[in-house]
């Protein structure tokens, strides 16, 4: 190596004069090798270290993108400024890329004797980067903690173009002008201001003059008031004075509220009416504070003083079609029909609202034919309007026109009739569609509730309903769309509308419309009504649907007695109405609602209701339900009854229609013939069957009702002398099945053998059972075998205060694990054990191997485990390696609670890449936790390990595998208070 150093200097002194010296070939051949081999042996791996560090500037880039979605994401939703390490980090990571295109360049272009110096910035470059990667986990987080109350991201719409970067900059503008404290944003309905307001709301959040302290508050038309927006501004700072009625005192404590916030901003959205700042306290006048204000109204800002008012103008011709195609679907056009769609956007005149809509209405639309006759529809709608209200009006109206079926249009309508900004539930207004006869008949209400779903899915679509982001059922419908269907009921006299008004008594009779004869629907919910004049209904003899839900009436009216047209009375939680008068007249009743309420006897007359699909009595207060009033009710498709009274079976046997049923029965006797009518009529689409021997509130708790198939079993409800457990029926298609203290043997299988081929059970929860001892139990192979495949769908399983129970499966004669048929608990993804004091061992090696989904598992306060994944037996199971490394595909969350003498996790490595959070309280002989252990870095999932305060010392004694473990995994720890209450044990999460 020394001589090769020589011949590579002296080579380099004296190249110049080596280019000037004649060679014979060979001896030329001879000296270009001489050359090449010495600059290959001075740096060999030169290429291959470029290689690798080109590899790792590409995982550099990738945790570069990783945390500038982070940020972007999450910014804003924690309302948290980014700390400035994470800015440095993200400057030196630009640089370290752009270094190294260029040393990439200058190593293509190399010649032999710069080959160790580059060879040199590339380890050095290496080492750098590989730091830069290691630091992209920031464990201490990327933000800056700011004020609890901080605002929270609106999740805004991606902007529209040039006009909207106009729009938006000029209120920016204003927004960093410390001398300007008010700004007033208009324009007309759809034209944007929300949507340009929220993006200003969400850069804020960044803003560190602010510190997250912006505030937003949608203002209703319909249900303004002093109170209310004082109450919504409490809630968005996070202050509760809903015991203080007096608004002036409301007002100075928002105002000291504010006062103590310093510089902050309040966003009050769709304002239609002048707002006295002072009398709701807000600090409108005071250095730091900014009011910003939208309306459709220009003269609101001049009323109230703004300094600054900006109109949001409407998009260019360009963005508008580019927005068009957005919302169509970004499809290939016909050329001919993308003339005419340029044509129909044009007629829109920038409206970002009314291309949305006009995009929903064509989307589908390709025949040439079906396009020019839409068009001409459009036009001849707009023709004579020179407003540009009144030119945007007939393209909502060419949206509406456009649903075509009368079915669709009239359930759009109906959903007018509700308060502006109302999150409709969408099983509410199916059942309303249902009531009020605006759809298609069908032959079971199944068949009425998919229509329901099919239509809200086509007025979505059509973008004149939207769905709830978040709310998960629940859509709702814009201001401007709203409208526009309002003006189409306007003269309608068939529909008043008072719904969330905070109404504390009826108007008086000069404010309602003159026709209430002509009146078909009325609806006064979630008004704090305490009662209705008894003249109040007498002029309404054509009322077909009365809607009091969520009021405080303690009583109803007797002229309610003769509004025999009328189809639905819902009366849920009126908690305050304790009698109803006679309903007998009723006779074209179809749906009652009277769940919820203090009624303590049957309405006189329901068994008058012949009509009756829809009864609701589920009604604590209730004291019976007389014989005979089940049983002419024979059309009734829903019934749901208390938890505390029995059915009269005879009675619901003879309810040839039922679909939805939720009530109790008494007896095993009972609950068989209840099952053996229901398969008798055809598949049910829901119910809750309660047995309920002896009520207790107890029970209650653990077998609460879900929406599905369910049964529940309560207190004692297996041990009627008469019939054996073996005799018990279950419907075929059950989804849950719980037990609660109900007298349980002690296998599951044993008493109800028709759960061996159970196909749909998806939730099972046992709770309080003191003889049961395992799910299932075997004598032999053969009888394993002929057991079918239980649990096949099986995805959720409570065992919850089981003192006897020993493991999921038990084979006769030994209180031990049996090894399981692959396809049993195959599905399980939530497995839950809490209080079960003789259970050693969790899961052995054989029954994991059943368990590919498992996502949770959470053990709680059980004495006795000593092992969550353990060895098998060794009297006839089947032998595994009990040191093999362990799988858990898809485990997310492992909550190990109170488990005094819990060991062992597992004992050889656990290989768990999927998990995300680990919850380690009180289990102070567990010497190692595998899921975190064994690699040079945490799981690439892991969010969170929480371990009690108390256990700290614990944590740390663990040991580790990995040397560096401890380390890299205190980022992720979050020691956490713990309290008792008897045997119960409180986690402070």
């Amino acid at each position: 190596m020394y001589s090769l150093h020589l011949q590579v200097a002296q080579l380099k002194e004296n190249w110049q004069s080596l280019k000037e010296i004649s060679f014979k070939g060979s001896q030329m051949v001879e000296l270009l090798e001489i050359v090449t081999n010495a600059a290959t042996l001075l740096c060999p791996d030169l290429e291959e270290n470029t290689q690798t560090l080109q590899r790792k500037i590409e995982l550099l880039r990738s945790r570069k993108v990783d945390v500038q979605a982070d940020l972007q994401n999450a910014a804003c939703l924690s309302g948290k400024k980014r700390k400035r390490e994470v800015e440095d980090w993200l400057n030196n990571v630009e640089n370290n890329i752009t270094k190294f295109e260029t040393l990439e360049q200058e190593i293509q272009c190399s010649r032999f004797y710069s080959r160790q110096k580059l060879a040199e910035r590339v380890e050095r470059m290496t080492k750098e980067v590989m730091e830069l990667v290691e630091q992209s986990d920031f464990p201490r987080g990327l933000f800056l903690e700011v004020d609890e109350s901080i605002g929270q991201l609106l999740l805004t719409p991606p902007h529209n173009g040039q006009a909207f970067l106009q729009n938006f900059d000029d209120i920016w503008a204003s927004l960093m002008d410390d001398n300007i404290l008010s700004i007033g944003i208009y324009g007309m309905g759809g034209v944007g201001k929300t949507t340009v307001a929220m993006h200003a709301h969400d850069k804020l959040l960044n803003e560190s003059k602010f510190l997250g302290r912006v505030y937003w508050i949608t203002v209703s038309q319909d249900q303004f008031s002093i109170y209310k927006l004082q109450s919504d501004i409490a809630h968005a700072l996070k202050i509760d004075f809903s015991s203080e009625t007096d608004e002036k005192k409301r007002a100075a404590q928002l105002f000291q509220t504010f006062h103590k916030k310093g510089r902050f901003v309040l966003i009050l959205d769709d304002v239609w009416k002048q707002i006295d700042a002072e009398k709701i306290g807000i600090p409108s006048k005071r250095d730091g504070c900014k009011l910003v204000i939208t309306s459709r109204s220009e003269e609101v800002f001049h009323r109230m003083g703004c300094q600054r008012i900006i109109k949001v103008n409407t998009l260019f011709e360009q963005e508008a079609w580019e927005l068009f195609l957005k919302k169509l679907g970004r499809v290939e056009l016909h050329p001919e029909v993308e003339e005419i769609c340029k044509k129909m956007v044009k007629r829109c005149c920038g409206l970002p609202l009314a291309l949305i809509a006009l995009a929903g209405s064509m989307r589908g639309v390709t025949d040439i034919h079906e396009c020019r006759d839409a068009s001409e529809e459009l036009k001849e709608s707009c023709m004579g309007r020179a407003d540009m209200e009144n030119e945007v009006l007939p393209i909502l109206l060419y949206s509406y026109d456009r649903l075509r079926d009368p079915k669709l249009q009239r359930c759009f309508l109906y959903c007018s009739l509700y308060p502006e900004d109302y999150h409709f539930g969408r099983q509410e207004l199916i059942e309303n569609f249902i009531s009020e006869e605006l759809m298609d008949r069908r032959s079971s209400w199944q068949a009425e509730n998919d229509q329901g779903h099919a239509i809200l899915n086509q007025l979505e679509r059509a973008c004149l309903l939207e769905r709830v982001s978040g709310g998960d059922g629940y859509v709702k419908m814009h201001d401007l769309i709203r409208d526009m269907a309002l003006r189409i009921t306007k003269g309608n006299c068939g529909y008043m509308v008072k719904a969330g008004l905070h109404l504390r008594e009826i108007p008086d009779v000069q404010e309602w419309t003159e026709d209430l004869d002509k009146l078909s629907t009325l609806i006064l919910s979630r008004n704090p009504l305490k009662s209705i004049p008894d003249c109040f209904f007498t002029q309404m003899r054509g009322l077909r649907t009365l809607n009091l839900t969520s009021t405080d009436i303690q009583y109803l009216p007797n002229s309610i007695s003769d509004l025999k047209n009328l189809r639905t009375l819902l009366l849920r939680y009126c908690y305050n109405l304790k009698s109803v008068p006679t309903l007998e007249k009723l006779r074209l009743l179809t749906r009652l609602d009277l769940a919820y309420t203090k009624i303590e006897e049957v309405p006189d007359g329901v068994e008058s209701l012949t009509n009756l699909k829809v009864l609701d009595l589920d009604c604590e207060s209730l004291s019976m339900i007389p014989t005979g009033v089940l049983h002419r009710l024979s059309l009734l498709q829903q019934l749901k009854l208390p938890y505390h009274i029995g059915v009269p079976i005879e009675e619901v046997e003879a309810l040839k229609q039922l679909e939805v049923f939720r009530g109790t029965v008494k007896s095993i006797c009972d609950l068989n013939r209840l099952i053996m009518s229901l398969q008798s009529t055809g598949p049910f689409s829901f119910y809750n069957i309660f047995l309920f021997p002896n009520y207790s509130r107890f029970d209650l708790q653990f077998t609460l009702p879900s929406r599905g198939k369910v049964v529940s079993f309560g207190q004692e409800s297996l041990m009627d002398s008469s019939l054996g457990e073996g005799k018990v029926l279950l419907p075929r298609d059950i989804e849950t099945l719980i037990f609660s203290r109900s007298g349980l043997s002690s296998s599951l299988l044993d008493g109800f053998q028709m759960l061996n081929n159970a196909r749909y059970i998806k939730k099972c929860h046992v709770h309080g059972e003191d003889e049961i001892e395992c799910i299932m139990r075997f004598s032999s192979a053969e009888e394993e075998q002929s057991r079918g495949d239980p649990f096949q769908s099986l995805e959720e399983l409570y065992l919850i205060d089981l003192p006897n129970f020993i493991g999921l499966s038990k084979w006769e004669g030994r209180a031990a694990f049996a090894p399981l048929l692959p396809g049993i608990f195959s599905q399980l993804r939530d497995l839950k054990i809490c209080k079960c004091d003789k259970w050693k061992k969790l899961i052995p090696w054989s029954l994991l191997q059943t368990l590919p989904n498992l996502q949770k598992l959470r053990v709680m306060s059980c004495n006795e485990i000593e092992e969550i994944i353990g060895d098998d037996d060794d009297d006839g199971s089947p032998v595994i390696n009990n040191s093999a490394d362990v799988t858990m595909p898809r485990l997310k969350i492992l909550q190990l609670v109170g488990l005094p003498k819990l060991k062992s996790i597992c004992k050889g490595m656990m290989i768990c890449d999927s998990i995300e959070k680990i919850v380690i309280i009180q289990c102070r002989k567990l010497k190692k936790v595998p899921p975190l252990d064994g690699q040079s870095s945490p799981p690439p999932s892991l969010k969170e390990i929480k371990v009690a305060q108390i256990d700290e010392e614990w944590w740390e004694s663990l040991e580790w595998e990995h040397p560096n473990a401890n380390n890299f995994l205190q980022p992720f720890v979050n020691f956490v208070s713990i309290w008792s209450f008897g045997s119960a044990l409180f986690i402070d999460f």
